[in-house]
């Protein structure tokens, strides 16, 4: 039976980066805030585990994204299937990514792909050409975070 998983990524401001991604992606940002109301009305959750982002309520240190067409729990706001999680760390990111993400493009638009990123904030790192196997670039997310565009 195969497994269910989401790839969990440190970062220094978690929900900034869940906005970069999401948009990125266009996936959805995760809204826990009917759960935080549960937690904090029954008295497990202290408010200070909490912070207000965008107008909601998200866990401190925490923010997730899922793709809009896979399965969600209603009253979590967490997705059920693919899913990338943002955690904040206190040490800095140090040296490459071992794991990265690939971000594919319409056929024929990775320019286009590509703009769009650098409008929300990701930077060019470098473009990698193998001809006929095809182009992409190397960038980073706001955050420093390799990935590619093809």
């Amino acid at each position: 039976m195969a497994l269910n998983w989401k790839l969990v990524i440190d970062s220094k401001d978690a929900a900034a980066l869940a906005d970069f991604w999401a948009a990125a992606l266009e996936y959805e940002v995760e809204d826990p805030g009917a759960l935080i109301e549960q937690l904090l009305a029954a008295g497990h959750l202290g408010a200070d585990a909490v912070v207000e982002h965008r107008g909601r309520k998200i866990f401190r240190g925490y923010a997730a994204v899922r793709h809009p067409d896979d399965p969600f729990d209603k009253t979590s706001g967490v997705g059920q299937g693919r899913r990338l999680l943002f955690q904040d760390v206190p040490e800095e990111k140090s040296g490459k990514n071992r794991l990265h993400i690939d971000v594919h493009s319409a056929p024929g638009d990775l320019d286009g792909l590509v703009a769009r990123l650098e409008g929300l904030g990701a930077t060019r790192v470098r473009e990698i050409d193998k001809g006929p196997a095809g182009r992409w670039w190397v960038m980073r997310d706001p955050e420093g975070n390799e990935f590619c565009a093809a």
